[in-house]
């Protein structure tokens, strides 16, 4: 107000200033000053003091004075009849400064009463200016906090539902890995079971190979999951945290704003507003207005990369787990058609050796047959031998020269020895067919036994592998989408 005033100038005109009070009783002045005012023909007075003397020219007699008469209680000089103090000069020269100090004194009230009109119009117009422009200024704040809150909120709900997605693919991959446990299983048994043939089918056959290049399959994308479920873990847990940043900054965005929209709504009026001397400070730990800024802009920045490495995580999760299903898929179909070709082959060779094991047993019966025809034939040379030999001993008894070497001794003696050459090639066909018996015999045993075996094998392979096979999972369960259970 001090500086207002001395901005105005004392000459200047105001129209809404009030017009100097007039005294009605006082005379209309004439040529010549009032009588009570000072006249042209006084003397100067030199006053020692401001104050008026006790010495008028009207006291009689003489009077010591000094400056400290009119205080201390001095008694004035008195003549007979009054006591007098100030002289008239002095009394119309004192009437004259009262009433010029009255009319400086209105005139400054006057000039005071436009100046701190003035500066009441001029302070309540740069308050209201004041008012209006910081409201202004704290309803663009409050629309940058509500913009930055928006994208918050946008920030935090795609995070949140990235955070579901991956949880899924999660439980998706645990699923799969729990899924992955049955054709390990399936593999692991089915090769136990096949250490159960016997002798010669103890072989590395195709479907051995493919048994274990499919538990190897297994096992791989066995460590493949865990890998990959680990780095789900982590990544879960930086996509909670970045979550939970962007939460906290979302919720002081959420109280700057009440406070920034209870500020907005506050007026002149208002019932809330009391003197706060210490809130016109700034504290050390108030950020500035770029720093706030680029804080959550850096935070929704790193919330998205963190969302992008997610999505990015999920899509090679998916990719690892079609791939697994489909190589083990694909490994199972290679089992199952060697298998099947194992089981032909094996079919073929059981029947191939129960029919030769048909004609081996035909053929030893057939050679039992010729055994016993042998034997009989022997036997039956018995007879021949016994007359010819019985001929030849009583043609020996023959008296002198009647017992000579005539055609007949050397027929029977032909006789006997084709009857011993035939028996002796009859016993060596006897021990022909007997040792052909034998070896029949062993054949006969070699077939049963592989006929045996390969029955075992076709067991095994048929009715132990095939079904154990029969429970592989599907493409869909190898992915994690259902459960066995």
């Amino acid at each position: 107000m001090a500086a207002t005033a001395g901005r105005l100038s004392p000459g200047a005109e105001n129209p809404n200033a009030l017009p100097p009070v007039r005294n009605e009783l006082r005379p209309v002045p004439k040529a010549g000053p009032a009588c009570y005012l000072s006249q042209p023909g006084d003397p100067t007075i030199q006053a020692k003091q401001d104050e008026m003397g006790p010495i008028g020219p009207c006291a009689s007699g003489i009077l010591d004075w000094c400056p400290n008469a009119g205080t201390t209680g001095i008694r004035p000089i008195v003549d007979k009849y009054s006591i007098t103090r100030y002289s008239e000069v002095e009394w119309r020269k004192r009437n004259s400064e009262i009433l010029n100090m009255a009319v400086e004194g209105d005139k400054e009230a006057n000039l005071c009463d436009w100046n701190s009109r003035k500066c009441m119009e001029q302070t309540r117009a740069d308050v209201d200016k004041n008012q209006e422009d910081n409201t202004k200024r704290l309803n663009q704040r409050e629309q940058d906090i509500h913009r930055w809150k928006c994208e918050l909120e946008m920030a935090i709900s795609a995070l949140y539902e990235e955070i579901g997605l991956l949880e899924e693919q999660r439980k998706r991959l645990k699923a799969a890995g729990a899924v992955l446990n049955v054709p390990q299983a399936i593999v692991g048994e089915c090769l136990e079971r096949r250490t159960g043939r016997l002798d010669s089918d103890l072989i590395r056959d195709e479907v051995e190979e493919e048994l274990i290049k499919e538990i190897a399959l297994t096992a791989e994308i066995r460590q493949i999951f865990a890998r990959t479920l680990k780095e789900i873990e982590i990544q879960l847990s930086e996509n909670k945290t970045a979550k939970q940043r962007l939460e906290y900054d979302w919720s002081d965005k959420v109280v700057a704003h009440k406070i920034e929209a209870l500020n907005c709504g506050l007026n002149n009026k208002s019932k809330i507003i009391m003197f706060k001397n210490a809130s016109v400070v700034f504290p050390e730990e108030q950020s500035t207005e770029e720093h706030w800024e680029n804080f959550t802009r850096e935070t929704l920045q790193e919330a998205e990369a963190t969302r992008q490495r997610s999505v990015t995580l999920r899509a090679t999760l998916d990719s690892i787990l079609t791939n697994a299903s489909r190589d083990l898929r694909s490994q199972a179909d290679k089992v199952e058609i060697a298998l099947s070709q194992r089981l032909e082959c094996n079919e073929q060779v059981k029947i191939k050796l129960e029919n030769e094991l048909k004609k081996i047993l035909q053929r030893l019966a057939n050679v039992e047959d010729v055994i016993r025809d042998l034997r009989a034939a022997i036997q039956r040379m018995d007879i021949p031998m016994k007359k010819a030999q019985t001929r030849l001993d009583n043609r020996l008894v023959r008296p002198r020269v009647e017992n000579c070497r005539d055609i007949a001794h050397f027929g029977l003696i032909e006789e006997v020895k084709v009857i011993g050459e035939n028996v002796s090639a009859l016993n060596a066909q006897l021990n022909a067919v007997i040792q052909n018996q034998d070896e029949l015999i062993e054949i006969r045993n070699k077939l049963e036994k592989e006929i045996m075996i390969k029955r075992n094998s076709l067991e095994i392979d048929r009715a132990r592998v095939r079904q154990l096979r029969s429970h592989y999972p599907s493409a869909s369960q190898l992915s994690g989408y259902s459960n066995l259970l």
